[in-house]
């Protein structure tokens, strides 16, 4: 049991958390990740962000799966994954803007969005306005009809 990170999960529902170190604990702790049924990472979309789902523990994994009517009995095949490649390699790898939910409908659910401090800044939709961030979409000039550009 990740007993570091759940001090921190417990300080930010007490609004005693220090940002950084939830997600410093978050990256240093190997999480569940649910397999679907290709044998990936199991993961949602939600209003534009797909959201690699992990949990804390077994039971906190089964929990969610016997509620959402995923198993009948929680059993469901998963993956121990470090929160810093979840975070590093897995979101940057998602088509298109993703993040980590953790013990998503849990007592004490997490989510790690895509910004920056918490994915790299080429997949983070606050840093649009850093060079190779694959969302932004620069378009400063508009070409007229008569080829001049306007600001």
């Amino acid at each position: 049991m990740p007993h570091a990170l759940l001090t921190e999960i417990a300080a930010m529902y007490t609004q005693q958390a220090h940002p950084s170190a939830l997600v410093g604990e978050f990256r240093r702790t190997a999480v569940l990740v649910p397999l679907d049924e290709a044998g990936g990472l199991w993961s949602v979309d939600m209003d534009g962000i797909r959201w690699v789902c992990a949990f804390t523990d077994e039971t906190a994994l089964a929990r969610f799966a016997v509620a959402h009517g995923l198993t009948a009995d929680g059993a469901w095949d998963y993956r121990s994954v470090l929160g810093a490649r979840l975070l590093d390699v897995v979101v940057p790898a998602v088509t298109g803007p993703a993040g980590v939910a953790l013990d998503v409908g849990g007592e004490r659910p997490v989510l790690f969005p895509p910004v920056r401090g918490i994915v790299p800044d080429e997949v983070a939709l606050d840093a649009l306005d850093v060079p190779g961030n694959r969302f932004a979409t620069a378009t400063p000039n508009t070409i007229h009809g008569n080829g001049e550009p306007t600001q």
